[in-house]
C-alpha cells in the first residue's frame, strides 16, 4: 500500500478509534532490573533482598506490552496503594 492510503492522523475521528478502545494491554512499571545466576535465585528465599541498578528517586520505566512508552515516579494513592506518574513520554522510533 502507498503511504496515502493510511488515514492521517487529522482525518481520523473518534468514531473511528473507537474500534480500538477495548483492546486490552499490559502495563507494566519497572523499578529496576539486575542479573544473577541462576544457583544464586534458587538460594533467595522470604525476606531476601535484591538489588538493582536503579537508585531512590531514579525515574522507572512504564512499558506497555514490552515496549518502553514513558518514564515516571511512583507516587501514593492512598495509605495501601502506590501508583505511577509519568514525567516523560518517549518518542517511539518508527
Amino acid at each position: 500500500m502507498e503511504k496515502e492510503d493510511f488515514p492521517s492522523e487529522k482525518t481520523l475521528g473518534t468514531n473511528d478509534l473507537e474500534a480500538i478502545y477495548d483492546i486490552p494491554v499490559t502495563v507494566s512499571a519497572v523499578l529496576g532490573r539486575t542479573t544473577m545466576p541462576i544457583n544464586q535465585l534458587l538460594r533467595l528465599g522470604r525476606g531476601a533482598v535484591v538489588e538493582l541498578d536503579r537508585k531512590i528517586g531514579d525515574s522507572i520505566d512504564i512499558l506497555v506490552n514490552n515496549r518502553l512508552i514513558a518514564r515516571g515516579e511512583v507516587v501514593m494513592v492512598d495509605e495501601t496503594r502506590l501508583g505511577v506518574t509519568m514525567t516523560e513520554i518517549i518518542k517511539s522510533e518508527k
